[in-house]
């Protein structure tokens, strides 16, 4: 696992490309900032597809860019080996039980996944962290969200509302070295389009309501709980709704083509 000092001197960050990116994130920063009125919201690059030299560049950047979310187990394990070890890797796409505890246990420096949607997949990621804390100190919990079906889509992941409670009880009560951080969801298209400043996304009130329903059985304060949700096309929405955290990819990095195997290595490799 790097520490850093390479990367800065064998990894090559393109001077123009790094200059767009940091126009890009600038102003996506500026727009949380608007719309924040003084919360503090925290911007995930979703880096997926994207070679490792881009994150680098907004790394180094002026912007100290520390979060970065990657959707595949394989790509965020292989640019986590080649990169600081002082970036916050986030998991936020789907993750097969079988890859949560390798995963738990290769990336020292994952620091939330954010599509946990069954009791084994806690258990298998505990399972990792457990292993990997017997190898060396960790200095904090590894942060998981309970990930939350609003929009009742059958190709989306995630437990439906009324299963979330017992989900992060198993969570908190079960899992010594997880830390349940919050809910996230995706919501639908189709809501995310139609929202405006004026109107709410179904989505994101029954994320917010099941979150204060779960933080009441839990008999803790809902600011314990964070709110995950809001992608490129609607973080301004959700932020306004809530959101303690959002996901920015194409906005930041520019439209990315579809997944294979190959095209992950060659991304990580920063080929494409």
């Amino acid at each position: 696992m790097s520490d850093g000092t390479a990367d800065d001197t064998t990894m090559r960050v393109d001077p123009q490309r790094a200059q767009v990116l940091v126009e890009n994130i600038s102003s996506v920063l500026q727009k949380i900032e608007s719309v924040a009125n003084g919360r503090k919201v925290r911007l995930i690059a979703v880096s997926k597809l994207k070679p490792a030299n881009d994150i680098l560049a907004l790394h180094r950047s002026p912007h100290k860019i520390v979060h970065f979310g990657e959707n595949y187990a394989q790509e965020l394990t292989e640019k986590a080996s080649l990169l600081p070890r002082s970036i916050k890797w986030h998991m936020i796409g789907a993750l097969q039980t079988n890859k949560c505890k390798p995963l738990a246990e290769q990336v020292p420096n994952l620091w939330c996944v954010s599509s946990v949607d069954s009791v084994k997949k806690a258990n298998a990621l505990e399972k990792g962290r457990a292993a990997l804390a017997e190898k060396q100190d960790l200095p904090e919990k590894l942060r998981v969200q309970a990930q939350i079906n609003t929009s009742g889509e059958e190709e989306k992941s995630g437990v439906e509302p009324k299963d979330a409670l017992a989900l992060c009880k198993h969570i908190r009560d079960d899992c010594p070295h997880l830390q349940l951080a919050g809910l996230m969801t995706i919501g639908a298209i189709a809501r995310s389009k139609a929202s405006t400043p004026e109107t709410e996304n179904e989505d994101f009130v029954a994320l917010r309501e099941t979150r204060d329903q779960v933080a009441k059985e839990l008999g803790i304060n809902e600011a314990d709980l964070e709110l995950g949700m809001g992608m490129s096309s609607d973080f301004e929405a959700a932020i306004r709704q809530g959101s303690d955290e959002v996901r920015v990819g194409t906005t930041i990095f520019g439209e990315r083509p579809a997944k294979k195997d190959a095209e992950v290595k060659a991304a990580v490799a920063g080929e494409k």
